[in-house]
């Protein structure tokens, strides 16, 4: 039996490789914020939330697939949880049945037998599940699911397991047949069955032995070891077949458990988001290369996790517009609209919902980041050469159809250097088929962009009031000379607003 829940037409695979920029996405985007909140603290949950997080879609098909999947699992969350924690329980359960050796056909088979009576319990749950819950469910993916349920589980086969569980407890003993070999040595063992004969109670107690039979004494060693190994030969394939039966049971399960933990990763996040009264949104994706993106309400889903209350969400329409730069006042929220952008794109790709009242966007064919990084003591080279390295590795791997988040690069040396690199490195992007999104305070930088930019370039500005005041808005808007440093200086150091801030290098 086949889950796919996150493929049309294959399974999920949480042990492929990621890609080697995969830490500096991660922590650029404050993803550790959003693994815990999706898993509640489950080790399995985090580790196959974090693959398929990263491994995300360019197909808006297949996006699309798993969006069906995830309305019906909002829908109906009590219903994807049992049978989320049903695989669960099949596969912890599974390893607590005991075996007192792997090497011997006998018990081989009687742990087989004992695994398959504890998964025939967990399938007929599933199975009730299903004929109760099947009419619910919408999406392909989970009508395809529970139909397969009904279909391969139904009441003849479920039958005709506990039958087959009877027999192999052998309540008659074992009854086999076998050709003599070389040296009177049995081959060709064969297991049968016993005739079905409806006995009477006298019958069963006054019946006579066969004809031709013998009772080894209970003092043979060497006469029991041999009927021992006769028995082994006897039950040896049955045992093999049984424990084949019971691993493809036991890896179904697996794949189910693997492929329901994005929906209830993202079942825990929605919960949590409508607690904090923060919007979301089924996303509208496009193919790769389309240079759509709209968003209503759009927010840094790991800042609203994270602070009380409700953050502050953004507008933008940018739509054909393949170079975004975002310029403004200090700490009014440039950096955490970027990643708001980062994160939209990220779990819209895993095929989940989107941090936003609205969002549509042309899917990735790669996510990069290139941040600013504090000091690290253990750099053996200078800031700036460590911030070039890391854009060399980007240039290496990067492609058409890419998106680049840049947040204050090369902001480590002066401005007029630093703009320099910055526009030949943003320029080149752009037309190679980059999408780069610019966060930058090297005025220099946003003006070089702006005298030479063509419609494809939108320019956005971190919204400040005339009394300073930071909305933590971004609004459109040409870059401006300033920073509004002299803000923060006067919030912090509770200056008056008629005193005159001191210039660096000025004499008093």
């Amino acid at each position: 039996m086949k889950v796919h829940l996150m493929y049309r037409e294959r399974d999920f695979d949480p042990k492929v490789a990621l890609q080697p920029d995969t830490d500096a996405l991660e922590q650029d985007l404050e993803l550790e914020t959003l693994y815990a909140a999706m898993s509640q603290g489950d080790p399995f949950l985090s580790d196959v939330l974090r693959k398929a997080l990263l491994q995300g879609l360019d197909d808006p098909a297949a996006i699309t697939y798993r969006q069906r999947i995830l309305l019906d699992c909002i829908e109906h969350p009590s219903a994807v949880r049992e049978v989320y924690g049903l695989a669960v329980e099949a596969i912890e359960g599974e390893k607590k049945i005991w075996s007192w050796s792997v090497d011997y056909p006998e018990s081989v088979l009687r742990r087989a037998v004992d695994t398959l009576e504890f998964f025939l319990g967990i399938l007929k749950r599933l199975r009730a599940i299903a004929d109760k819950q099947r009419q619910g469910f919408r999406s392909e993916g989970l009508a395809r699911l529970f139909d397969m349920v009904e279909r391969e589980l139904d009441d003849t086969y479920l039958l005709r397991i506990e039958e087959h569980l009877e027999e192999l407890r052998f309540p008659q003993g074992v009854r086999m047949s076998a050709r003599l070999g070389e040296g009177f040595r049995g081959r060709d063992y064969v297991l049968r069955r016993f005739p079905i004969k409806r006995r009477t109670f006298a019958q069963r107690v006054l019946r006579r032995k066969p004809k031709f039979s013998f009772e080894v004494s209970p003092m043979d060693e060497s006469g029991h070891r041999a009927l021992s190994g006769m028995r082994d030969s006897g039950v040896r394939s049955v045992a093999a077949a049984l424990k084949e039966s019971t691993d493809h049971i036991l890896s179904f399960f697996v794949a189910l458990r693997t492929e329901l933990a994005l929906y209830v990763g993202s079942l825990n996040l929605h919960e949590a988001l409508r607690r904090k009264g923060a919007p979301t949104c089924v996303p509208v994706p496009s193919g790769v290369g389309d240079l759509t993106l709209s968003a209503r309400g759009i927010y840094d889903v790991c800042l609203a996790l994270k602070v009380e209350g409700r953050v502050v969400g953004n507008d933008l329409a940018a739509d054909g517009r393949s170079l975004l730069v975002i310029t403004g006042a200090n700490q009014g929220g440039k950096s955490t609209f970027l990643r708001s952008l980062g994160l939209a794109y990220l779990m819209t790709q895993a095929g989940i919902f989107a941090p936003a009242e609205r969002f549509s966007a042309g899917v990735s064919s790669g996510i990069f980041t290139h941040y600013r990084r504090e000091e690290d003591t253990t750099m053996t080279s200078g800031k700036f050469d460590e911030e070039l390295k890391r854009m060399s590795a980007i240039v290496d791997r990067i492609k058409p159809g890419c998106i680049l988040l840049s947040n204050e690069s090369f902001a480590s040396t002066n401005e007029r250097e630093g703009s320099e690199i910055g526009e030949e490195v943003v320029r080149a992007m752009v037309e190679a088929g980059v999408r780069v999104f610019l966060v930058t305070h090297l005025f220099e930088l946003a003006e070089r962009l702006r005298g030479a930019s063509t419609a494809d370039a939108l320019f956005l500005r971190a919204e400040r009031k005339p009394d300073g005041q930071r909305t933590f808005r971004v609004i459109e808007g040409e870059p401006q000379s300033t920073s509004h440093g002299e803000d923060l200086f006067r919030r912090i150091f509770e200056v008056s607003e008629r005193t005159e801030v001191p210039q660096i290098g000025a004499r008093h």
